[in-house]
């Protein structure tokens, strides 16, 4: 895009300007004055020109991106359950102006996912679960994940783990579980396959983690992430958030290695190199959204003005935390479960309803 040659009106400008500015007729001393008046004018337009073609070639640019999302990433058929079975969003106060995002991680793209995106039953679980809470003040982004063996009552099925809710009723009953629990309205969702992650690192060169502890990887056979600052490939990155196996707690330190790539992908992408450069952000919006569903309504319009508002958002800003629990233990059917602390979540809830999910999580240490 960047090597496109101006429109023709414009290069006759230019070439006019040239000639006029080339003669080698001799300037009289009464045209001296109309000839700077005609060189500042034409300097002026060689200008104006410019910013011409920067701003259609930026436009372009700009509709090539959205372009490229809404056609490569998969819409969710029916994301939401029945209206009359939804909290109502507020429509003064701080919840008015505030976003919440339930992001679900997938290991596969098959017919049992699709047929959850549809909206039915399938055998496909929720390996990953966040909620993301924008504040009204759109100055920090939280991202809370939820355990995928958080014992919870699933409307219509009693009570199982979290991840069922997807098995059970597909997206629209994962929302309503999560909506019923925190009696709060999701406005978007995004499920992601997993193996996005792996395009999305390879896109930006790879990056860098601070790995909290030494593991031998079950799904790269041999290769060992050793402890401390590493830079993975995009390989590297998918098999670094799908493990668990080799981890004593397993699903917990899972959550908190994904945690930590979300992170260390947010300082890489949010910075100048990256963010400037058409060919890179180019790259990442195509080889990530392959691997994105989301909601109808979550369109690249939608996305571009949830952007625009989250302007000044740095990684220092983008804040993780895990919903607390009560701990392990075993269901009435011999399950193992992690334990829901139901008024912990009551909390977190009024929390995120009254704008004040930053005092909150100070107040408990909660942010990793």
């Amino acid at each position: 895009m960047g090597g496109d040659s101006p429109p023709a009106y414009l290069r006759d400008s230019f070439v006019e300007s040239s000639l006029q500015n080339t003669q080698d007729d001799p300037v009289l001393p009464s045209e001296e004055a109309p000839r700077q008046r005609r060189t500042t004018r034409n300097v002026l337009l060689g200008f104006l020109a410019l910013f011409v073609v920067a701003a259609v070639v930026a436009g372009f640019f700009v509709f090539n991106l959205a372009h490229s999302f809404d056609s490569k990433s998969q819409k969710i058929d029916q994301a939401f359950p029945a209206e009359s079975l939804r909290p109502t969003k507020p429509t003064t106060g701080a919840g008015a102006n505030a976003t919440n995002i339930l992001v679900l991680g997938s290991d596969s793209r098959g017919a049992s996912l699709n047929t959850a995106e549809q909206g039915g039953a399938s055998d496909q679980r929720s390996d990953t679960m966040m909620m993301v809470h924008v504040p009204a003040d759109h100055k920090n982004v939280y991202a809370m994940s939820i355990m995928r063996d958080t014992w919870v009552s699933i409307p219509g099925h009693g009570e199982a783990k979290i991840n069922a809710a997807m098995a059970f009723g597909g997206v629209p009953l994962v929302v309503q579980t999560l909506e019923g629990m925190f009696d709060t309205r999701i406005d978007h969702v995004m499920i992601v396959d997993f193996e996005g992650f792996k395009s999305i690192t390879d896109a930006v060169g790879g990056v860098q983690v601070n790995n909290p502890a030494t593991f031998q990887s079950s799904f790269l056979k041999g290769h060992t992430f050793e402890r401390g600052l590493q830079t993975l490939s995009g390989e590297q990155a998918l098999a670094f958030v799908r493990e668990r196996y080799a981890f004593a707690d397993g699903d917990y330190q899972r959550v908190k290695n994904q945690q930590l790539f979300l992170k260390a992908v947010l300082a890489k992408v949010l910075t100048p190199s990256t963010l400037t450069n058409p060919v890179t952000v180019s790259n990442l919006v195509g080889k990530f959204s392959p691997f994105v569903s989301v909601d109808k309504g979550f369109n690249a319009a939608a996305i571009a003005g949830l952007a625009v508002e989250l302007k000044d958002i740095r990684p220092a800003n983008f804040k993780t935390f895990t919903l607390p629990n009560l701990g392990t233990g075993t269901s009435a059917d011999g399950q193992s479960i992690v334990i829901n602390d139901a008024k912990t979540v009551k909390e977190i809830a009024e929390a995120m309803k009254d704008d004040q999910l930053a005092s909150y999580l100070d107040v408990h240490g909660l942010v990793h």
